[in-house]
């Protein structure tokens, strides 16, 4: 019936949505697509894929996701981690063997300025 290719875009409901769209442009490598204005949404480009930014209403506060895994190319997971907390940004545990999309290998987490856990995993 289809194929799946890989992850579309993600939308996320943030509390500071030019904190994350900073955050999401320095830290990890996004760059802005399009803003649609008429409902607040930031589209940010990671590679194939997009990450949106919507504000969080009363009834949704940020964090709500358990994490986003993105796919990225890295020849050395540790020189990242080391270049990411030189940047100020808090990981969660070590490089750890986990299994994705693209098999086994190593991965990190971090979380956004929202407290969205981020894993990030070399193809």
């Amino acid at each position: 019936m289809f194929t799946p290719l890989g992850l579309d875009h993600v939308v996320l409901r943030v509390r500071d949505q030019a904190r994350s769209t900073r955050f999401y442009q320095d830290i990890l490598g996004c760059t802005l697509d399009r803003v649609n204005e008429k409902i607040s949404l930031v589209h940010l480009r990671f590679g194939e894929q997009l990450i949106d930014l919507l504000p969080a209403t009363g009834t949704e506060p940020g964090g709500g996701l358990d994490h986003v895994c993105l796919s990225i190319r890295c020849a050395d997971l540790n020189t990242l981690v080391r270049e990411l907390e030189q940047k100020g940004v808090t990981l969660e545990g070590k490089v750890v063997q986990r299994y994705g999309a693209y098999g086994e290998g190593p991965s990190l987490y971090l979380r956004d300025p929202d407290g969205y856990k981020i894993e990030l995993k070399p193809r």
